[in-house]
C-alpha cells in the first residue's frame, strides 16, 4: 500500500510541475509576448510578402505606450477571426490626410481620429486595406506592438 502511495504523490507531484508550467506559458504567451506569422504584401518592404515570423509584445498597449510608426498587431474591424499587421499612422487627435486611391493624390480626404481610436496604414499603400477602408481603428482592437523579426535568420533583428 505505501508503494502504491508514494508513486501516487510522484505522479501528482509532476502532474503540478506540468500544469503550472502550462499555465505559465499561457499567461507569458497571452499577456507578455507571443510570435505570429505575417504574410501579404501590404507592410512592403518592411515586412516579406512571403512571410516573417515576428514577436509581439503585449504590454505597451495596455499602458499606453504607443505612437505613431510602430507596428502593431490588430484585430481586423471587417473580420474579427483575422488579424493584421500594420503601422500606427496617428493618434487620438491628431488630423490625418489621406486618399483612398494612392495613385490620385489630388482626391484626399482630411479627418481627426476620434478619442479612442488610431489611425493604421500598412507600408505599401497600393495594396493595404487599413484604415483609409475602414476609419479609424478601436484602441481596443490592437493586441500587441511588433517589435522584432524572427525568421528568416537573414532578416532576423529589431523592427519599428
Amino acid at each position: 500500500m505505501r508503494q502504491w502511495r508514494s508513486i501516487a504523490k510522484e505522479a501528482m507531484d509532476r502532474a503540478s510541475i506540468i500544469v503550472k508550467f502550462l499555465c505559465l506559458l499561457h499567461v507569458t504567451d497571452a499577456y507578455v509576448v507571443s510570435s505570429n506569422h505575417v504574410l501579404g504584401p501590404s507592410m512592403l518592404p518592411t515586412l516579406n510578402i512571403t512571410g516573417d515570423v515576428v514577436l509581439v509584445e503585449h504590454l505597451s498597449h495596455r499602458i499606453g505606450k504607443l505612437g505613431s510608426g510602430d507596428l502593431v498587431l490588430v484585430r481586423s474591424p471587417l473580420d474579427p477571426n483575422k488579424t493584421l499587421t500594420k503601422r500606427i499612422v496617428a493618434m487620438e487627435g491628431d488630423r490625418v490626410t489621406f486618399s483612398l486611391d494612392p495613385t490620385r493624390s489630388f482626391s484626399s480626404r482630411s479627418l481627426v481620429v476620434p478619442k479612442g481610436h488610431v489611425w493604421i496604414q500598412g507600408d505599401n499603400l497600393y495594396v493595404s486595406r487599413d484604415s483609409r477602408h475602414f476609419g479609424p481603428l478601436p484602441y481596443g482592437l490592437i493586441e500587441g506592438k511588433v517589435f522584432m523579426r524572427v525568421w528568416p535568420p537573414n532578416s532576423f533583428g529589431l523592427l519599428g
